[in-house]
């Protein structure tokens, strides 16, 4: 989709839209554009009002945010018209918007609707930083979690500075601590996991994730759960991306050094 790479340049135009799949402008500006049926089903999925970050919700966060927005790596979609003008569909992956701030992230992909004129085609991707898909697994040393409830579910690495000197003296980049950081939070972990209730039942089951060691201090360890390693897990536990667990240190064994 490089082709399609956008700019948000006005945020504060975004035409406010409750649901997509509601629209008939929307799916006809698709149809038209040729988009591929799979691509218009996520949109249509995807395209609500509830899915936008807090940073979006409001017309207040969008005038606090409307530079930050610029960062955003966006695609074009494609454009239509209603009785009000060109408009441009523009997509927000997930997955390539590690790099915003927390209020401008989201667990899920997003969908924009903005004027024609608040919408600039991104010349160069030198403007914006690069998403990581975070730090490599495979020197780290292998681990076992023996006790699953010993998960810090919702701690907050950003604010240990303990923790993040140790990331940066192990070599990781910013914008790999970073995917860490959003990443290592029970609300960006697969959905049948991001919250007490529905990760509760399934504790027993963390027992089978394969693991790998990314940092160690204090009482605590950080654990990288690869997405290649654990492909077979059930669909309720599978990453799509790598995630991060911060664990107590005794719920969990580390492989000794080779």
């Amino acid at each position: 989709m490089a082709q399609d790479a956008v700019v948000i340049s006005d945020i504060a135009q975004l035409v406010r839209k409750p649901d997509l799949a509601q629209d008939p402008a929307v799916r006809s500006g698709m149809q038209a554009a040729g988009v591929a049926e799979e691509r218009a089903q996520q949109v249509l999925t995807l395209g609500k009002a509830d899915n936008l970050p807090t940073g979006l919700s409001t017309d207040s966060a969008l005038a606090a945010n409307a530079a930050a927005v610029r960062n955003y790596n966006a695609h074009k979609v494609c454009t239509y018209a209603d009785e009000a003008g060109p408009k441009v569909l523009v997509q927000v992956l997930a997955a390539e918007n590690y790099h915003m701030p927390e209020d401008l992230r989201s667990r899920q992909d997003i969908y924009l609707v903005l004027p024609e004129a608040a919408v600039e085609t991104a010349i160069t991707d030198a403007q914006r930083p690069k998403p990581s898909k975070g730090p490599s697994w495979r020197r780290m040393r292998e681990a076992r979690i023996t006790a699953p409830d010993g998960v810090y579910a919702t701690y907050d690495l950003a604010g240990d500075s303990t923790v993040l000197a140790k990331l940066m003296e192990s070599g990781m980049s910013q914008a790999e601590i970073d995917a860490v950081i959003f990443r290592s939070h029970e609300r960006n972990w697969p959905e049948g996991i991001d919250g007490f209730e529905r990760r509760y039942p399934r504790l027993k089951d963390f027992k089978r994730y394969k693991a790998y060691q990314a940092a160690t201090w204090d009482d605590k360890v950080l654990l990288v759960i690869p997405v290649e390693q654990n492909k077979r897990q059930p669909i309720a536990l599978r990453p799509h991306l790598d995630i991060y667990m911060v664990y107590a240190k005794s719920a969990v064994e580390v492989k000794a050094k080779k």
